[in-house]
């Protein structure tokens, strides 16, 4: 038997736990080292930037995926690393008020053991959904999951905004704790089972010549061209996606004069936007027909463009209607984001069988690797300009440039994305 939806759903309770923990290193902590510790904002950019540099190993998760069983030991011990890592980054940031170099220590430490947590856990995930659901649903499968993602990164970052004020640290190790050790008994229930009852073909059954080692296998992959393109154009559109990820918060809490809580509760409401945008084109694809993968990845784009300068042009003015400026930009990268995710479910499972879990593992690293450098070149490039420009202006030149960062992703996107207007349901039978 392949995946029901009613197990698609449990194993999108996986990826809500991997978004709820990561949006606390991402966005909580970082602000927390930017403006409380007065850190230059190079420094948690350096740290996340790490963390996404050890999701490089994706594609060995994902070709372990496609040869081993067992996936679901992964799935949670990844979790359950990540969690761990989460904690002791909380830990680390409380001694960086006295002991910096030790706590500087810790965290590296500690956001490298959350990349390989991201990285065995998610990639082990998605291999599980590509190998184990019918082609027809591939696409939604990943859509949902998604969805679920965004939506446990919203709800966390609210809930744990509202918690952190006023904020101490002994609050914050306690949130994290909590959370952590939540995430990895809900993992733990979702995935129980589910990967006994599905039909995944073992090592053994597959044909000597898609055993290869992993470097062969990463080679077949890139001898493709449609997949060679896709990852270059993820790469480069990803840059855009997270050059803002690590500054938004500082430049709520030094601009507009948010508290910890506060530019938290603003993730919250971004990634609230990211999940209605994945809604509203979820449906317009699956339910209406309207449009293709093609022209919503486009009007992503350019939304996204426009709610950036929208956002320089408020700090520049004063005027405080920063929230649903920001939305506007959660909204249009989550219309970005599931028409990207439609297309690489399509590609998934074209080109040679058995590399499913490769393919996408390409494309996870591409993504990690664009995110890392994305989110330390935005923080590096905020903390030059402020050297010589007020806050409000040195923040701009960095949004204005993700702005013409996502139009250049625009018009990638016209050559390189398929136009397809079968719903998303149907995105992996290969149709054009």
């Amino acid at each position: 038997m392949m995946l029901g939806w009613g197990q698609i759903f449990r194993l999108g309770l996986v990826q809500l736990c991997l978004g709820s923990i990561v949006v606390l290193t991402t966005s909580t902590l970082n602000r927390l080292m930017a403006v409380e510790l007065a850190l230059p904002a190079v420094l948690p950019g350096a740290l996340v930037a790490l963390h996404y540099g050890i999701q490089i190993s994706r594609p060995a998760w994902g070709y372990r995926s496609d040869t081993q069983g067992n996936r679901s030991v992964f799935i949670i011990g990844g979790m359950a690393g990540l969690a761990l890592g989460a904690f002791l980054a909380s830990c680390a940031l409380t001694l960086m008020a006295g002991q910096f170099w030790a706590g500087l220590a810790l965290s590296i430490l500690a956001y490298a053991l959350i990349g390989v947590g991201v990285g065995a856990s998610g990639t082990s995930l998605l291999a599980l959904i590509a190998t184990a659901t019918a082609p027809r649903r591939r696409a939604a499968a990943a859509t949902i999951t998604w969805l679920m993602m965004i939506f446990g990164i919203a709800v966390t970052a609210g809930v744990v905004g509202s918690l952190l004020q006023p904020y101490r640290p002994e609050r914050l190790l306690l949130i994290v704790a909590c959370l952590g050790a939540g995430a990895v008994v809900l993992t733990t229930l979702a995935i129980w089972g589910v990967e006994r009852r599905v039909i995944v073909v073992p090592a053994d059954a597959a044909p000597r010549h898609q055993r290869l080692a992993l470097a062969p296998a990463l080679a077949e992959v890139w001898a493709e061209r449609r997949a060679r393109d896709f990852t270059i154009f993820i790469f480069l559109s990803m840059v855009a996606y997270f050059l803002q990820e690590l500054i938004l918060e500082p430049y709520a809490g030094l601009v507009f004069g948010f508290n910890p809580g506060q530019s938290t509760q603003l993730s919250g409401a971004q990634n609230g936007g990211v999940f209605l945008g994945m809604l509203v084109v979820g449906a317009a694809l699956s339910w209406l027909g309207l449009g293709t993968l093609r022209a919503w990845v486009v009007t992503g784009c350019v939304g996204s463009a426009a709610a950036l300068v929208a956002i320089t042009q408020l700090g520049l003015l004063g005027l405080d209607l920063l929230v649903p400026a920001v939305v506007a930009l959660g909204f249009f990268n989550g219309v970005f984001a599931v028409a990207a995710i439609g297309a690489m479910m399509a590609l998934a499972g074209e080109g040679r069988l058995a590399r499913e879990g490769t393919r996408m593992g390409l494309w996870g690293a591409a993504q990690a690797l664009a995110a890392g450098f994305g989110g330390l070149l935005g923080a590096a490039a905020a903390d030059l300009f402020r050297l010589f420009l007020p806050d409000a202006t040195a923040f701009g030149v960095v949004f204005l440039a993700e702005a013409l960062l996502f139009l250049g992703a625009a018009a990638m996107a016209m050559q390189v994305v398929v136009s397809r207007p079968a719903p998303l349901g149907a995105a992996a039978t290969g149709g054009k």
